[in-house]
């Protein structure tokens, strides 16, 4: 009996040991999934990405800048230059003429330009790179150039005379009279003249003819005369022709009034005397 007892006994331990080597019986009293904690630091955030400047609205509300923002949009410039400014991180310097700088030059300056040299005229006006003013004396300081989008030979000679900066090309100098906009990676800089450079134009382009002078205003004695159209000399002669005009009986009676008082004036010496 005792030997069956534990033939038994080994027979449930087996069983047990069998029972809980089951995948099954495992994964059913598998504890919960181990949690990875997080570390201690957190890493730092990225840098925030670029703010995007909208080119033309920029330029339709500074200004006026209706001319050369016309400029861009018939070339197609402005997608150039937005996707310069937007989508690259060397970023884009932009020189901007006023409609003024455009207004003085004569019209057929520009009218007998093809596309090509218009799109050229207006890639000429921008760097392919952002530069605050404070780096543009160290422009003016380098030996080479500066090129510009139009590529090639279309460069331009930036200078910095004691804080006033000139962009130079081969028929004008403009200088930059203010800053439009300047935030890392696009910065917009008004010029007071158009940039020419002498791969478009093969000679000193001409200006657009000086308005006429006003007239001279009359002379106050003129504008003053009681008769309209009339100096003073015509007046005087007037006058003359009047009095010389007067009737021949007037002319008697002032003659006899001034003898009747001649012999009055005697009469009245002789009574005196008397």
């Amino acid at each position: 009996m005792e030997s069956k007892a534990a033939m038994f006994t080994s027979a449930v331990m087996v069983a047990i040991l069998l029972c809980s080597s089951s995948p099954a019986i495992a994964q059913k009293h598998k504890g919960p999934p181990a949690v990875s904690l997080p570390p201690s630091s957190a890493p730092a955030p990225s840098p925030s990405a670029p703010r995007h400047v909208d080119l033309a609205d920029l330029l339709s509300v500074a200004g006026p800048f209706h001319t050369f923002l016309d400029l861009l949009e018939k070339t197609d410039v402005l997608k150039t230059f937005q996707g310069q400014a937007n989508g690259s991180k060397d970023g884009i310097t932009v020189f901007v003429p006023k409609d003024a700088a455009f207004a003085s030059l004569a019209r057929s300056a520009t009218a007998n330009l093809t596309s090509d040299q218009l799109k050229s005229l207006a890639l000429y006006h921008a760097l392919p790179r952002y530069y605050s003013l404070a780096e543009f004396n160290r422009l003016g300081g380098a030996a080479s150039p500066v090129p510009t989008l139009a590529g090639g030979e279309y460069t331009v000679n930036v200078t910095d005379d004691m804080g006033t900066v000139h962009v130079g090309s081969m028929w004008s100098n403009p200088k930059i009279s203010s800053s439009v906009y300047s935030t890392r990676p696009v910065a917009v800089y008004e010029v007071d003249r158009v940039l020419l450079p002498m791969q478009i134009f093969r000679t000193d382009p001409p200006m657009a003819p000086s308005p006429a002078p006003a007239p001279d205003a009359k002379p106050a004695s003129d504008a003053a005369s009681p008769l309209p159209g009339k100096s003073s000399s015509a007046r005087a002669k007037a006058d003359d022709k009047k009095s010389s005009s007067s009737p021949p009986s007037r002319r008697v009676a002032g003659i006899a009034g001034y003898f009747l008082a001649l012999a009055a004036s005697a009469s009245a010496g002789l009574l005196l005397l008397f």
